[in-house]
C-alpha cells in the first residue's frame, strides 16, 4: 500500500496517556500518522510506534496557538485527513482564585480555542471529500460543575457540547463526530495538574489503552458519546438528574487540594 493510498490520521496529545494510545491504535489499523504534543517526549511517542509500512510524522507545537495549529495543519502536507483525533487537553486543580491566570488561560486555550481551531481548519476539507471522522476526547467532568477544578469542568463542557452540534450539523456529509467522554484515567493528567493529592487521583484506576480501544471503536463506527466504565455511565446519568449545587459539592470533596489524606 503506497502512501497516497493509506488514510491519514492526525492525533493531538499524543505523547503519553489516552492520546498515545489512540495513536498506537490507528498505526495498527493502517492509517499513517502525524502526531502533536507540546513536548520533546512527541519524538520518543514516534519512534515507539514505528510500524512497518506506516508513516509517522511527529510534530513538537504549542496548539493553545493559532500558530501551533497552523504547523501541525502544515505536517500534514495538502494530504486529505481520513481521521482528526483531538485529544490535547490541559487540567488545572486547586481553588480558582488560588490559580495563575497565565496557566488559567493557558487550559481555555488549549482545550477549547486550539481544539475548535483545529477543527475547523481540518473538518471543511473533510466535508469537501465527503467523509472522514473527527473524535474529539471530552469527559464526564462535562456533565458537572467542578469545584477546584472550575474551569477545566466548563472547558470539558464545551467540548462535549460543541461535539454534539457538530455532529448534527455534519450528519448529512459522509462526515462522524464521536466524543470520548472517560473517567479518571491511569495517566499523568494529574501530575500534570496539579491534583496528586485529591480523592480524584484516587480513583485514576482506568487503563488508558482500553479508554483509547472504545474511543477509536466508536469513532469507527460513526458512533455518538461515548462514556468509558460502567461506573463513569453511572456517574453521568446521575449527573442528569441530580441538582447542580449538590453534583458541585460533591466534586468538591473529591478534588479539594488534600482530599486523599481525608
Amino acid at each position: 500500500m503506497t502512501p497516497d493510498s493509506r488514510p491519514l490520521a492526525v492525533v493531538t496529545g499524543a505523547s503519553t496517556g489516552i492520546g498515545y494510545e489512540l495513536a498506537r491504535i490507528c498505526a495498527v489499523n493502517g492509517f499513517d500518522l502525524v502526531i502533536a504534543a507540546d513536548e520533546p517526549a512527541i519524538s520518543e511517542a514516534a519512534s515507539r510506534l514505528a510500524t512497518p509500512g506506516i508513516g509517522i510524522e511527529p510534530v513538537e507545537t504549542d496548539l493553545a496557538t493559532a500558530d501551533g495549529v497552523d504547523a501541525l495543519v502544515a505536517a500534514t502536507a495538502g494530504r486529505p485527513v481520513a481521521a482528526l483525533l483531538a485529544n490535547a487537553g490541559r487540567g488545572l486543580g486547586h481553588a480558582f482564585v488560588d490559580q495563575d491566570w497565565n496557566e488559567i488561560r493557558r487550559v481555555i486555550d488549549t482545550n477549547v480555542t486550539g481544539t475548535t481551531c483545529l477543527v475547523h481548519r481540518i473538518a471543511p476539507g473533510m466535508v469537501r471529500q465527503g467523509e472522514g471522522r473527527i473524535l474529539l476526547t471530552g469527559s464526564i467532568a462535562g456533565f458537572m460543575p467542578g469545584a477546584y477544578q472550575a474551569v477545566y469542568n466548563a472547558t470539558k463542557s464545551y467540548i462535549d457540547s460543541f461535539a454534539l452540534a457538530l455532529r448534527e450539523e455534519l450528519r448529512e456529509s459522509g462526515v462522524t463526530v464521536t466524543c470520548l467522554m472517560p473517567g479518571p484515567t491511569d495517566t499523568e493528567f494529574f501530575a500534570r495538574g496539579g491534583l496528586e493529592d485529591t480523592k480524584l487521583a484516587q480513583a485514576a484506576t482506568a487503563d488508558p489503552e482500553g479508554v483509547a480501544r472504545q474511543g477509536f471503536d466508536a469513532m469507527m463506527k460513526g458512533s455518538g458519546d461515548v462514556v468509558t466504565g460502567w461506573s463513569n455511565k453511572l456517574q453521568a446519568a446521575l449527573a442528569e438528574i441530580t441538582p447542580a449545587g449538590l453534583t458541585t459539592r460533591l466534586h468538591g470533596k473529591l478534588a479539594e487540594p488534600g482530599s486523599a489524606k481525608d
